[in-house]
């Protein structure tokens, strides 16, 4: 589809930036005039880019605009512990449909993705048009270069399923592969609150408990892929059995399900009467639980939150310190507990944290909520797609 490395500019350009003449082109690029004229009319021929009116006047006469084609379709897919996300954008990873429903990844690759697949047809008769790449952000270690999970601890039945090969063949273009906080990180980064930082790392706190970093406006893997994977750092030798098999991690202390297996102590040792009557109409508790809990003013709710915050805050000091990023940014479904949580968190970093790594540091909530992990996947998707070949 691309074939120099000039339309790969141009088309990236064009994604981030939006419509521009021929002669902005050449500036951005630097490129002869002549050569752009040349890549803009080879583009159009193979339906990637179009007119879009003239541009605005600079004296004389006035340059016609081109921008991405507008038939053009990207799917973006967030696979989490117990959710589907599924989106259809633009070229410009604007998105035009999207749905989310239950779906628990430990069923396995294929029935995960006939579903995937299902949720797809449904989302692209919303917005109907070309589809020219695929992104998917899985919730567990994924080799990006080869698309596929490697040994994830909450997925069983995924280790070196091929997913890229997978929906590639089902679906007919490029598809990339990712580690969902991976994502997360790419959608804050061009389309969230941490829009244009350039050097950011994002939190999340799900099932599990992950973290994007974005150095030099490139998410940084890492050579095997698990740069981030901070939910298995050590907190104690002594802690709870965390779902990778050790003990002590932090993810065993703060993840979606340790919050549900606290708040469910609390419950049946009757020291938060709110769990207790959840537990007694329904026989379980939720992370989701603890929050309505804590916001209602549950006293054991609310410690429990404070004391996950102080430990997940100690962690995110010591990567602050070691990265020096411009902003922190925390999401995923534990994230909506909200400030109480960022409270903790913030506290936590700018004590333990050198003054001078934390004198202008943002420490947010996601902005783009549900929607950061499909957008990322997007442009993930459209890297892939824009890029020349070998």
């Amino acid at each position: 589809m691309v074939e120099t490395r000039h339309q790969t500019r141009l088309l990236t350009l064009l994604r981030d930036e939006g419509p521009m003449s021929r002669v902005e082109l050449g500036e951005r690029l630097e490129l002869p005039r002549a050569r752009v004229g040349a890549e803009v009319t080879r583009l159009g021929e193979v339906g990637l880019i179009e007119t879009a009116g003239p541009s605005a006047s600079r004296g004389g006469r006035r340059s016609t605009l081109v921008r991405l084609a507008g038939d053009l379709r990207v799917l973006a897919v967030d696979v989490g512990a117990t959710s589907v996300g599924l989106a259809v954008t633009d070229a410009s990873c604007e998105v035009l449909a999207h749905a989310v429903e239950d779906c628990d990844v430990r069923q396995g690759p294929h029935p995960v993705l006939r579903r995937v697949a299902e949720l797809a047809a449904k989302v692209r008769e919303e917005a109907p048009g070309r589809l020219v790449a695929a992104g998917i952000g899985l919730p567990g270690p994924v080799s990006f270069a080869e698309g596929m999970a490697v040994a994830p601890p909450i997925m069983p039945g995924w280790d070196r399923f091929n997913v890229r090969d997978h929906l590639g063949g089902l679906w007919g273009c490029p598809v990339a592969v990712d580690n969902d906080v991976n994502a997360m990180a790419l959608g804050e980064r061009h389309a969230g609150v941490a829009r244009s930082t350039d050097d950011l790392m994002f939190v999340k706190i799900g099932t599990g408990i992950g973290c994007g970093i974005v150095l030099g406006g490139k998410v940084y893997r890492g050579v095997a892929g698990t740069a981030g994977d901070i939910g298995h750092i050590r907190l104690d030798d002594y802690g709870p059995t965390c779902a990778c098999g050790e003990v002590g991690c932090l993810e065993a202390y703060f993840g979606g399900a340790a919050l549900a297996r606290d708040g469910l102590a609390l419950a049946r040792s009757g020291r938060s009467a709110h769990l207790a009557e959840v537990a007694a109409d329904g026989g379980a508790v939720t992370a989701r639980d603890v929050g309505r809990a804590a916001a209602a003013g549950d006293f054991g709710a609310v410690n429990l939150i404070r004391d996950g915050g102080r430990r997940l805050g100690q962690v995110i000091a010591s990567l602050v310190c070691f990265i020096n990023p411009g902003m922190v940014v925390i999401g995923g479904g534990v994230a909506q507990l909200g400030h109480q949580l960022l409270a903790e968190v913030r506290s936590a970093v700018y004590r333990r944290s050198l003054p001078l790594a934390t004198g202008n540091l943002p420490i947010v909530l996601s902005e783009l909520g549900e929607t950061a992990g499909v957008i990322g996947a997007a442009w993930s998707a459209t890297d892939r797609a824009f890029t020349l070949s070998s």
